[in-house]
């Protein structure tokens, strides 16, 4: 964005809280991801995360004629997963090695949670990497694993 286009959405009026400062995020709203099957996907992410379907179809912004998206809702948290079919789409896995999306983490409460977390994944089948406690840069611990189209999925604990 040119600076004469930055200066105007700039003007539509939003204040910033102080000049040069970004305007507040409140929280994080969705992740979407491009998937080769919209229903085994769906299927998947309800039987792992216990996520529940939205029961209409959105249409691609600005490219309503090449696919659509399911939108996937976690009850308790309000997490929200899109999953994306384009009509385009040759059905390739995932690949975080190119540009685009490295992996998506979500937080749990407590360090026991990863336990428990690893031994649903292993009662569904999931093949995941257990809980891994780390101490560099930074200790954190985290249960790795992966979707339907090889997308990396991570449940992390930080102690505060």
């Amino acid at each position: 964005m040119r600076g004469g286009a930055a200066k105007k959405l700039l003007t539509r009026g939003a204040t910033l809280a102080e000049p040069g400062t970004a305007p507040a995020i409140t929280k994080f709203d969705h992740f979407a991801a491009t998937v080769s099957d919209v229903e085994a996907s769906a299927q998947w992410y309800e039987r792992v995360f216990g996520m529940t379907r939205v029961p209409v179809p959105f249409p691609h912004y600005g490219g309503k004629k090449s696919g659509y998206a399911v939108l996937m809702m976690e009850p308790r948290s309000g997490v929200a997963i899109g999953l994306h079919h384009h009509d385009g789409n040759p059905g390739r896995d995932f690949d975080e090695s190119c540009t685009g999306l490295d992996h998506m983490s979500f937080t749990v409460a407590t360090r026991a949670d990863l336990d428990t977390w690893a031994s649903w994944l292993d009662s569904l089948g999931v093949e995941n990497s257990g809980a891994i406690d780390t101490a560099e840069p930074m200790p954190y611990s985290v249960v790795v694993f992966r979707d339907p189209d090889n997308l990396q999925l991570e449940l992390i604990y930080m102690a505060s």
